[in-house]
């Protein structure tokens, strides 16, 4: 019974109820996120009459816009607070993802991307900075744990139920209910931010004392342009090969089918959905630095074990070494988001978290896009070279972000060291 206890205490987060809440809000978005995702493409050109190229370019337009309108979110967070931003988000993704069940022109169909995108951008950053809003700085690793279990059991759940209602009827009318239920989960969750969450004034509202202001003081912090752009390496290496790349490839070159691709996909959500929270606790332990560098250094090896799969004829064999790097990859996605999330929160001064935030969370577009480019490029020429080019890159990665050293603050460090106040107080004193 103790073990059991102690099993089930990993998952315990300690945070205050709005904090659920607004997770709980961001898993019913993704849960409508998971209804129409496996299906775009087919329901734009197979019900709708799109070619695959215009299809994917509406689908390019969503992400493209949600690119633009971060910046311009984070500096709104730096001035407004992000309960009445993010409500306006998701009533935007709101507007443009219904929209989607009604179109008959391409041109419709770019308007509702260009919608329901700029709906998700701003409300990606403005969960991120309310998020930070409602926890106290030693609670934000596990805030941002338990936003990422939500939108992985969103995501997956969502998905599942989709599968099963194309399952029974593959025709318009069942498209145009899952848009039409994806649009109505943001409009749940905006009323549900209405209702439970409190519109407090965030510490981004703060004076700004130091004197520097905008996205031009966001880019004189050299640390920072160092983690995301460690981070665009590490989302596009890690999450994007292994989402976008290993698919086709494992098609290509192993003995598994669609089905097998398919399990072993779940294998990583599930896996993340159970461990996420019980990482925030083991990664709590670690200093910083060395728990970025693990996380490197545990997706190349993932990507590197990838080479293995090719090498057995046996569709299980190929399946459970697949299955292994789903567990990999997801170990290291796991501490990824944990410890970068509040890095950021840390360096970022008050008056411009919203800044940091939104250049953080353009990253992983970046990172969603360029591993797809970069990967599908490779995977034409070289498929091998996918995974240990990756590998390499996640470990050379690793190895820049161990060199940081002390320069990325860390609770641990902080907790070790002696008061640095005190003591220069009594040199002064000497001194005079």
């Amino acid at each position: 019974m103790e073990s059991l206890a102690r099993v089930f205490g990993g998952w315990r987060t300690g945070l205050s109820g709005p904090v659920v809440v607004l997770q709980a809000g961001t898993a019913v978005n993704y849960f409508g996120t998971g209804l129409i995702l496996p299906f775009e493409i087919i329901y734009l050109h197979q019900a709708r009459g799109f070619s695959t190229a215009t299809a994917g370019l509406v689908l390019a337009a969503v992400m493209a816009t949600a690119a633009v309108v971060t910046p311009p979110s984070g500096a709104l967070l730096d001035r407004f607070r992000a309960k009445p931003i993010l409500i306006t988000g998701n009533l935007a993704s709101a507007l443009g993802y219904g929209g989607f069940a009604f179109v008959e022109r391409p041109w419709q169909a770019f308007v509702c991307s260009a919608v329901g995108g700029a709906g998700f951008g701003v409300a990606s950053t403005a969960n991120q900075v309310l998020s930070l809003t409602l926890v106290s700085v030693e609670q934000r690793a596990s805030s941002i744990a338990l936003r990422r279990v939500a939108g992985n059991l969103g995501l997956g759940s969502g998905a599942t139920v989709a599968g099963f209602v194309i399952a029974a009827a593959n025709d318009l009318r069942a498209y145009q209910a899952l848009y039409l239920l994806d649009g109505a989960t943001f409009g749940a969750c905006a009323l549900v931010l209405l209702v439970g969450i409190p519109n407090l004034r965030s510490t981004n509202a703060a004076p700004e004392s130091d004197g520097r202001t905008g996205f031009r003081a966001v880019a004189h912090d050299r640390l920072f342009l160092v983690l995301i752009a460690a981070n665009i390496v590490l989302i596009m290496t890690g999450g994007a090969f292994f989402s976008n790349i290993l698919p086709p490839f494992a098609k290509a070159h192993t003995p598994g089918g669609p089905g097998e691709i398919g399990i072993v996909i779940f294998i990583n959500t599930l896996f993340i959905v159970v461990a996420q929270l019980p990482a925030t606790r083991v990664v709590s332990r670690m200093r910083r630095t060395h728990a970025l560098a693990a996380t490197s250094a545990v997706f190349a090896i993932g990507l590197l074990a990838v080479l293995l799969a090719p090498l057995t004829t046996s569709t299980l064999t190929a399946t459970a070494v697949l299955a292994g790097v789903a567990i990999v990859i997801a170990i290291g996605e796991c501490a990824q988001f944990i410890v970068l999330g509040p890095i950021v929160a840390d360096l970022a001064p008050p008056h411009l978290l919203g800044r940091y935030m939104s250049l953080y969370g353009l990253t992983f577009m970046a990172g969603v896009a360029l591993g797809p480019a970069v990967g599908g490029a490779l995977l034409a020429t070289s498929p091998d070279a996918v995974w240990w080019g990756g590998a390499l890159a996640a470990a050379l990665t690793g190895v820049g972000l161990l060199r940081l050293g002390d320069r990325i603050p860390d609770p641990l460090l902080q907790t070790q060291r002696p008061a640095p106040r005190a003591t220069s107080a009594a040199d002064q004193q000497g001194r005079d």
